[in-house]
């Protein structure tokens, strides 16, 4: 058959021709990308020249574009718009790809070239960038076993099986508990519900009638404003109960089984657990550091959740129900204590805060700082909810732009930026991004805007950040390409822009009413940001507790029972009753399903220090779009990817490291 996967893209920018690819056509496009990969592997490590950059790490670094072509496309609509057959296709995946990478890992001709490059180094003359991947290729093939032998390296091939395979289990499990289950609400439970929810419950039961699901955009709401105790107890124990419903949906095992393998897989690395082997490579550097800013940032923020459960219990108690708080109360009482004291609600904002506005409003922010334009284009997409942008600067081509905003039940929950294709200039090519950004915000009504709260707006922006880190990429080789830089700073860049979205000057242009076209008052503004950091306790708290049990479910020992070991340490830290992890165990797709952030979810905080910071560079100009502060920024941070250390790229922006005190100041809890 004609497979288009395997022919000349001839689409708008090369993007993949979606309209055209049927689920058959996968499977042996990834064979045949493989295949191809392998071909050119072979033929480095069979090379007669001796090892030369060119001919070696230059070489390696093209041998896998079939392969980014291929399953680009195919993880970005497997992650946003799945199916039982895109499933079934990720499980058969899972292992040809960690087979393959293994097959690369141990073929010691290869390495045997990587490293003698490697012992040559201070005698190749080779540029900055080129010696920076280098390092990180050799790096990357030591740390993934290249030096093990024998039943060692069979024994760590097995492991990367196994834990692609499990890490590809535990994300259709989520989705599916997700997908699987849904509130009916009646007449009587919309009633004190804002009308934007309202919509969007109806929108999600269509013919059904109004539901809420387990989507954060649709489930928080309701939290928030259901009046109904019982009703919201319903809702917040499935939420929470995702992954561990018991049967073939039950992640417990899976989560125990993936912590046992890493800890197995740093020993014979030898490494004494998976937190000390992942940190390594990392700003932080180790786990002390780490646990340092944790408990800098917990004993402030439990302090002040500590003092705000107290004023809610009161007012649980003032409704006429006895007990102490719950964890399906703190949302609700905090959401009234924030109208009585702010005078503000989410029914309030969200007619100001439009999807189509908040996406202009991010290109206007981008375009003041960076000068780069955009102009929506028709193009082959995965799904009729995409849209798609080219983004340009002075007339020259940047990137293709596409966002996938609403919820479903085929995507997978949360919000994420990827790329089907990768900023590089190798084979003497200019090879600009295509990125994606993918959120799950509340679908309305037809014919009815898509209102976002601040929050969604927040997660908007915030993505968009990480989009501008990979479309002013400006670097040669892919592997240190936008967003491929240490976890601990992949995160500054996206909270670093959040900050555009408290500017006075954006809201003004941008918070329009969706029924009048009036800007959002003066003294709404005032007030909405006024309560940015309103329960900056709670928020602090379930964020900073699941960074606390993912690092120490790392450290020493992997538990034989997690769910165990995290009540053990939320008892140790003092968790307040009213709140839960932000990700528990069973959810906490962050950090099992996949490796990308475990012993790793602190980073959001540890990058948090240096957004913060960095956004006072701009107020100490009096202008928050200065142009040369922008200049600097793109130059030593967004265009730089990971060609050089993450700390030095910051301290040429900024001059220094920040320590946590900027964090604590930008949340409120600074003493």
């Amino acid at each position: 058959m004609t497979n288009p996967l395997l022919e000349p893209w001839d689409t708008p920018f090369g993007l993949p021709p979606f309209d055209r690819i049927e689920d058959d056509h996968w499977k042996p496009a990834a064979e045949a990308a493989i295949a191809q990969a392998r071909a050119a592997i072979e033929a480095i490590a069979a090379d007669p020249e001796a090892p030369t950059f060119a001919n070696t790490i230059a070489a390696l670094e093209m041998a896998d574009e079939p392969m980014g072509r291929v399953f680009g496309a195919f993880y970005a609509v497997a992650s946003a718009d799945s199916s039982p057959a895109l499933q079934a296709l990720q499980r058969d995946f899972a292992p040809m790809l960690s087979a393959h990478t293994s097959w690369v890992i141990g073929n010691r001709a290869l390495f045997d070239r990587i490293e003698a490059l490697w012992q040559a180094r201070e005698t190749l003359d080779l540029g900055d960038e080129e010696a920076r991947v280098l390092m990180l290729t050799h790096r990357r093939f030591v740390r993934a076993g290249a030096r093990l032998e024998g039943a060692q390296a069979e024994r760590m091939a097995e492991i990367r099986a196994r834990l692609s395979v499990l890490g590809t289990q535990f994300t259709q499990n989520l989705l599916k508990d997700e997908a699987d289950w849904s509130l009916p609400l009646s007449p009587g439970d919309l009633a004190d519900l804002p009308e934007g929810l309202r919509s969007a419950a109806r929108a999600a039961g269509g013919d059904k009638g109004p539901v809420i699901t387990l989507f954060r955009s649709l489930v928080v709401p309701f939290l928030q404003y259901s009046p109904d105790r019982a009703l919201r107890r319903k809702a917040f124990e499935a939420w929470t109960a995702r992954g561990m419903n018991g049967g073939e949906t039950d992640n417990r095992a899976i989560a125990a089984e993936t912590l046992k393998l890493r800890e197995e897989r740093a020993k014979l690395l030898g490494h004494d657990d998976y937190a000390s082997w992942k940190l390594e490579t990392e700003m932080a550097g180790n786990a002390q550091a780490v646990r340092e800013l944790l408990h800098a940032v917990w004993t402030p923020a439990r302090a002040a959740a500590n003092a705000d459960a107290q004023i809610y219990e009161e007012m649980l108690h003032a409704d006429g129900h006895d007990g102490p708080l719950e964890p399906w109360d703190w949302r609700y009482y905090a959401e009234a204590r924030r109208r009585a004291e702010h005078e503000i609600d989410d029914g309030t904002l969200k007619p100001y805060l439009q999807l189509d506005r908040m996406i202009e409003a991010a290109f206007s922010v981008a375009q003041r700082l960076f000068g780069i334009e955009a102009r929506e284009i028709d193009a082959p997409l995965y799904h009729p909810d995409c849209r798609a942008f080219e983004v340009s600067r002075n007339g020259e081509h940047l990137a293709v732009f596409i966002g996938d905003w609403f919820a479903r039940p085929s995507k997978r929950s949360g919000a994420w930026c990827t790329t089907m294709r990768d900023q590089h200039r190798m084979g003497g090519r200019d090879v600009r991004p295509l990125v994606l950004n993918v959120c799950n915000f509340a679908k309305p009504d037809a014919g009815e805007p898509a209102l976002l709260s601040f929050d969604d707006a927040r997660t908007l922006f915030h993505e968009f950040g990480h989009a501008l880190h990979q479309m002013l990429s400006d670097v040669t080789y892919e592997s240190v390409s936008g967003t491929s830089v240490a976890r601990d700073f992949v995160e500054l860049p996206s909270q670093l822009f959040e900050h555009w979205l408290e500017v006075p000057q954006v809201l003004r242009e941008f918070a329009l009413h969706a029924d009048t076209g009036a800007p959002m008052p003066e003294a709404l503004m005032d007030r909405m940001l006024a309560a940015a950091n309103f329960d900056q306790g709670f928020a602090t708290v379930e964020q900073t507790a699941s960074a606390i049990v993912d690092l120490e479910f790392h450290c020493g020992p992997a538990p034989a029972d997690p769910i165990q070991r995290q009540a053990e340490i939320l008892e140790e830290i003092g968790m307040p009753r009213a709140i839960t992890m932000r990700h528990a165990t069973p959810h906490f797709a962050h950090v099992f399903a996949g490796d990308g952030y475990a012993a790793g979810y602190y980073s959001y905080l540890w990058s948090e220090m240096m957004d913060a910071d960095a956004f006072e560079a701009f107020r100490e100009t009096g202008d928050p779009f200065d142009r040369e502060t922008a200049r600097r920024l793109e130059a030593h941070v967004l265009s730089r990817g990971g060609s050089e250390e993450a700390g030095l790229l910051y301290e040429r922006f900024r001059g220094a490291t920040p320590n946590v005190d900027a964090l604590l100041r930008g949340r409120g809890l600074a003493a």
